[in-house]
């Protein structure tokens, strides 16, 4: 018979994932993010532009209503620039990692033996930039997915591959 035991686990001995070298998505994504924004901020003026031509009230406020679509397009273009410059992610032996974030920094730590499923996307821009975005899911859910976007296509197929052979080994592993 095993005896039980549950030991106080030292915490200064644990792996530090902040030690840990991120990759950052590659700089096209940055214009990718660019042309996202530019055309959503399009949509927003040109939407502006009819309601004050339409507007009589919106008409004798035009400059105000000008000054703050324009404060809100610089605020997006810096909180863009900011959460790009923030994201990150690597491959460990054992786990995936990504971190994203502005204010509030989130580190997601994915061990391999959790990973259900791993997808690649290449949306119409992407695909121009040759960038791709993986998908890796988990069985946690949608709070178990973590999305990598900005991914140069080569590398984000050998990451897939990588992470579909640890799947496959792991499974191998566990089954016997």
């Amino acid at each position: 018979m095993q005896h039980f035991t549950n030991e106080t686990i030292d915490l200064n001995a644990l792996p530090k994932y902040e030690a840990t070298k991120f990759t950052n998505p590659d700089q096209k994504y940055w214009n990718i993010m660019v042309i996202n924004l530019t055309l959503f901020l399009l949509l927003i003026g040109i939407g502006l532009a009819l309601i004050i031509f339409f507007n009589e009230d919106a008409q004798h406020n035009w400059m105000i209503w000008t000054s703050l679509y324009l404060v809100l397009a610089t605020s997006l273009f810096l909180v863009f620039r900011a959460s790009f410059k923030r994201r990150g992610f690597a491959l460990r032996e054992k786990d995936v990692l990504y971190k994203s974030g502005i204010i509030a920094e989130t580190t997601t730590v994915i061990p391999l033996n959790r990973i259900q499923h791993v997808a690649l996307n290449e949306g119409l821009l992407s695909r121009m930039f040759q960038l791709g975005t993986l998908h890796i899911y988990t069985a946690g859910g949608s709070s178990g997915e973590i999305r990598i976007a900005g991914v140069p296509i080569e590398q984000a197929k050998a990451i897939k591959e990588a992470l579909a052979q640890s799947l496959v080994e792991i499974r191998k592993t566990t089954a016997e």
